[in-house]
């Protein structure tokens, strides 16, 4: 395979995963304007989730990385996400 087939194969990913923040961000701008009551939030966060893992598995090209580095943003994520659910769980007890 050529340079030139390379980089239009990367090209169309770029782009395909940029048409796909696009919706996502319409999706989130969507969820915003409804009444989800205590949900909001959390809707709100799992699709900027999802807008994050695309921008780090493509443009920060984490998904052609080794393992040892896939597992520690793994290991290093889960630990955020404890530390959110359990603020969560703390102000849904609170109110």
């Amino acid at each position: 395979m050529n340079n030139n087939a390379k980089s239009s194969g990367r090209t169309a990913i770029y782009i395909a995963t940029w048409i796909c923040l696009l919706a996502l961000t319409a999706l989130t701008v969507t969820v915003a304007g409804m009444n989800l009551g205590k949900y909001g939030a959390l809707t709100s966060v799992l699709i900027a989730s999802v807008k994050a893992s695309l921008i780090l598995l493509f443009f920060m090209h984490l998904k052609y990385e080794t393992l040892l580095l896939k597992a520690m943003l793994l290991g290093t994520i889960a630990t955020i996400a404890v530390i959110i659910g359990l603020t969560f769980f703390d102000v849904g007890i609170r109110y």
